[in-house]
């Protein structure tokens, strides 16, 4: 009588020992234990708080394993552990090699069975010039060559906007005016504006030596400098402060009194306009307006 000879089930693949799989493997179920120890303190807590809502909720899980048993084939305790035994190896090899092809600098390879993930889409970049839409040009600049002024060489200097004296606060507007005697070779130049000041706003010195005193009236242009302000100016400039030059600077104009007054005293009015003028070069700096001195 010949006995039927069963073959042997070969393995499904060649196992090999890896430590970091094996320890991941081990951490896993750790964390699953913890997790399942966790969840068996707080029911044993339900149940001894709230009696009633635990005998309830064991009845609906009985119940729900009955039904799930008369539909499905048996319940296999075993089989499930197994399931889950092999999840956590393959989850912990799968890990490890991450580890090692990331340790490499490699790129990770998808798991098999697995759809890959899409790339990333790359950041828009801006384009380059000649390529599509073009950069921005840059912000204009226009060089002006500043007239020559006595003993102030020539300067090339580039300028970005129009200053607007208008729109500046009253610090702001006293150091535009000493910024422009610093342009024209003045030394010494300090911004002396202040409650304390007795009218002189800007002191600076010539590039001829004489002591300039400016006081700086910002003012709109329905609001002219009168002759109170140019009197309490003319009061202190020479006496006082001993100035060669005085001069008042204003965005705005001079009232008839005002200019009278200016010109009994020998001080120089400039408005609004003759401060555009020396701004851009095109007129004279007020020392330059009150003469050369002998």
């Amino acid at each position: 009588m010949t006995v039927p000879v069963h073959p042997l089930r070969r393995g499904g693949r060649d196992r090999r020992f890896d430590l970091r799989a094996t320890a991941l493997f081990f951490l896993l179920l750790a964390i699953i234990l913890c997790v399942l120890a966790f969840a068996a303190r707080t029911a044993a807590g339900i149940v001894e708080r709230r009696p009633l809502w635990a005998g309830a909720l064991l009845i609906s899980g009985v119940a729900v394993a009955v039904l799930c048993r008369s539909r499905r084939r048996r319940f296999s305790a075993a089989a499930y552990a197994r399931r889950a035994a092999r999840a956590l190896e393959e989850a912990a090899e799968t890990a490890s090699t991450s580890l090692s092809v990331a340790a490499a600098g490699a790129p990770v390879a998808a798991p098999a069975g697995t759809a890959a993930a899409a790339d990333p889409l790359p950041s828009a970049a801006p384009p380059a010039p000649g390529h599509g839409e073009e950069y921005p040009p840059p912000e204009s600049t226009q060089a002006i060559t500043v007239p020559l002024r006595p003993g102030a060489e020539e300067r090339t200097e580039c300028v970005t906007e129009v200053i607007d004296y208008a729109e500046l606060d009253p610090d702001g507007f006293e150091q535009a005016i000493a910024d422009l005697c610093v342009r024209d070779a003045c030394r010494d130049v300090v911004v002396e504006g202040g409650p304390g000041d007795l009218g002189a706003d800007v002191r600076a010195v010539t590039p001829d030596g004489r002591r300039v005193i400016i006081q700086c009236k910002q003012y709109c242009e329905t609001n002219k400098v009168g002759s109170q302000d140019m009197q309490r100016f003319g009061g202190t400039c020479f006496t006082v402060h001993e100035a060669d030059v005085a001069a008042v600077v204003t965005t705005s104009d001079f009232t008839e009194p005002a200019l009278e007054y200016a010109r009994q005293c020998g001080i120089v009015c400039v408005d609004g306009q003759d401060l555009q003028a020396w701004t851009d070069g095109t007129g004279p700096s007020p020392w330059e307006r009150a003469g050369v001195a002998p």
